[in-house]
């Protein structure tokens, strides 16, 4: 399956005030797609508006909060009343909780679970009601948290696996009713966004990311090549899926490693937030998170993910150069020392 150029799509995005979707937002204005952003923050997304307008581009905004389907259904009929309808769906909206799943509360879990699952399930249903009559992408944000489990931020793992089961099942509906549409599941290591500055932190010490850490115009990138050129999961980060392939090797290994997971997810300072964006839109308005240390720029592997065949087809090629220098060069010895390739010591 192909969709449309970007340059001729209506894209949709929940959670287009901050990190991910807002940098999603911005690139898919920059490649002339027209863009619909959704978040709580309604002063935020009305300035990322004008921003683009500012610069030749069209794009409406919706205050919603992806946990209730009346708010998700008003950004499709947004979408229709402003650009006739839309061709791609991206479910970003999600935040995160840290500290031990035995001190977070009942509320703050079912707050959680209303954004990262029903969000996606609400945004993923009517988005494909729409989409079932004119074909196009669903794009849903997992985390390598779709395979992983994180100690401390346990109800984020639990969400982001929940997310996974329901596309994946989702996708199965849509290709056994031969529907015109893609569902990709992009899968993200840890990224340099806002999330550990948002979220609710039940820590004594103010949460960070697990390393290696990557930009969030990685993801953007992800997300619009998937929007063009389907692809059923995308790893952002060659780091995570490492990991991911270390733990189904060794999952007891990996269970082993919870003290150091726990250690790198605290920063040395004290909290400077702790109830976060969870109950309220709070901190949106930036792309890039805090993140201490390096932050990778790009990711090889998944430029290489994006692009299977030429990336194959750049490896046969290396691969049949090195050979044919290697042949070379064992001509030119068989040449200069006069004896043949059936080895030393042996006549001609």
């Amino acid at each position: 399956m192909r969709h449309k150029a970007l340059r001729d799509q209506v894209i949709v995005v929940t959670g287009a005030s901050s990190g991910i979707g807002l940098a999603t937002v911005r690139m898919a204005a920059e490649r002339g797609a027209r863009v619909v952003l959704a978040a709580r923050s309604g002063d935020v997304l009305a300035q990322v508006q004008a921003e683009i307008e500012g610069v030749g581009g069209k794009a409406v905004h919706v205050v919603a909060d992806v946990g209730r389907r009346a708010d998700v259904q008003a950004i499709a009929d947004k979408a229709v009343s402003a650009f006739g309808g839309f061709d791609t769906w991206v479910n970003v909206a999600g935040l995160t909780i840290y500290g031990p799943l035995r001190d977070v509360s009942d509320e703050d879990n079912t707050r959680l679970l209303q954004t990262n699952l029903w969000g996606t399930v609400f945004g993923s249903l009517v988005a494909v009601e729409h989409l079932r009559r004119r074909g196009g992408a669903l794009i849903n944000l997992g985390s390598v948290a779709s395979d992983l489990a994180f100690p401390f931020q346990g109800m984020y793992a639990a969400s982001k696996h929940a997310v996974k089961g329901f596309t994946d099942a989702l996708r199965m509906e849509l290709l056994d009713e031969g529907a015109p549409v893609s569902v990709t599941l992009v899968k993200p290591t840890s990224i340099d966004t806002p999330l550990p500055q948002r979220a609710r932190n039940y820590m004594d010490r103010e949460p960070t990311l697990p390393p290696p850490v990557y930009r969030p115009e990685e993801v953007a990138n992800a997300i619009l090549h998937a929007a063009v050129h389907p692809q059923r999961d995308i790893v952002v980060g060659g780091g995570g899926k490492l990991f991911v392939a270390a733990k189904e090797f060794a999952p007891g290994a990996y269970d082993l490693l919870a003290p150091a997971i726990i250690a790198f997810q605290k920063r040395g300072e004290a909290p400077r937030d702790p109830a976060g964006a969870l109950h309220a839109p709070t901190g949106a308005g930036r792309v890039r998170g805090s993140q201490p240390g390096y932050v990778m720029r790009t990711s090889a592997y998944t430029r290489a993910s994006l692009h299977p065949v030429a990336t194959s087809a750049a490896v046969i090629g290396l691969g049949l150069v090195a050979a044919l220098a290697v042949l070379g060069t064992g001509k030119a010895t068989d040449k200069e020392t006069g004896r043949s390739r059936r080895g030393p010591g042996r006549a001609s």
